[in-house]
């Protein structure tokens, strides 16, 4: 795993600073037959691409996304990996940035799996505001007790109505399940971070009583959050189709095999990936593979 993470990140010669591993691969353990999710940290996009329009992609509508295969050792790894820089990366994972997308994500288990050393300390303090960025935005829709189960099931359903998944309802159940350990260790230093005050004793979690006006705010806030996610993961999977090797067939493969809907890739499609990919979206949303 390190020696392929370190092969993607040469791609990216100097500019690459370090490669997180984070998804479902991670959660099962299951490196096989399905593609591994990464996140390469660059140290700017510039330097990275040498190229303006990819550059300007990737800070307008972050991350950009490639397709990566190694065989090492006799054995064949395929990643799908993203692009930020640290800097962008560190704001999108920090109570700053109001979208779900980089805070949802890495606060779920994720492993830094390459990275220079100068880097190290900046990418793990990155990824260590994540759990509480999350938990801070969700804090007005969560009930004042709950197990520590209930509180990042409830956290995590809120960002699944924030972007367009292919997962069926009750994600959060399964994220939870498959690192118990990780939540309940994390919970109680991730409210403190989160500025929550609560106590925390063994799986129960009290938390102190939210203002009818904060819940109010709380729940205008998450529908502008599902608004602005849903218009940039559309975007993002228009950009994914030009910068992804195959893939239009990737997101075929991703969407049938999480809604179980039959995506069927014609050959004009693939031609036009861009055009293929917002009438594949429509008619996706009609059948309501995605949400």
């Amino acid at each position: 795993m390190a020696a392929f993470a370190e092969r993607v990140a040469s791609r990216y010669g100097a500019a690459a600073q370090a490669v997180l591993f984070y998804g479902s691969a991670l959660r099962t353990g299951d490196l096989s037959g399905t593609l591994l999710d990464f996140y390469v940290l660059v140290d700017s996009y510039r330097h990275a691409y040498g190229s303006a329009g990819l550059a300007i992609a990737n800070r307008l509508i972050p991350p950009n996304v490639f397709y990566a295969e190694e065989e090492i050792e006799g054995v064949t790894y395929r990643a799908k990996y993203a692009v930020l820089t640290v800097e962008q990366f560190r704001h999108l994972a920090s109570p700053a940035c109001f979208n779900v997308s980089v805070w949802a994500r890495f606060a779920q288990p994720s492993l830094l799996v390459w990275a220079r050393p100068e880097a190290r300390g900046a990418v793990i303090s990155a990824v260590a505001q994540a759990p509480a960025t999350l938990l801070r935005a969700a804090r007005p829709m969560l009930p004042a007790e709950a197990t520590v189960r209930a509180l990042w099931v409830a956290a995590f359903g809120l960002t699944y109505g924030s972007e367009l998944r292919a997962e069926k309802k009750g994600k959060g159940l399964e994220l939870f399940d498959l690192a118990p350990d990780y939540y309940l260790a994390i919970t109680a230093p991730a409210l403190e971070a989160a500025g929550i005050p609560a106590t925390v004793e063994g799986d129960r979690v009290a938390l102190p009583a939210v203002t009818g006006a904060r819940r109010l705010r709380g729940r205008i806030a998450w529908s502008l959050r599902s608004l602005q996610g849903k218009l940039l993961s559309a975007l993002r999977l228009i950009k994914a189709t030009a910068t992804f090797t195959g893939g239009i067939d990737y997101l075929a493969w991703k969407i049938t095999r999480h809604s179980g809907v039959t995506v069927e890739i014609k050959p004009w499609h693939r031609r036009h990936p861009i055009i293929g990919g917002l009438v594949l979206f429509r008619d996706l949303k009609r059948k309501g593979a995605i949400r």
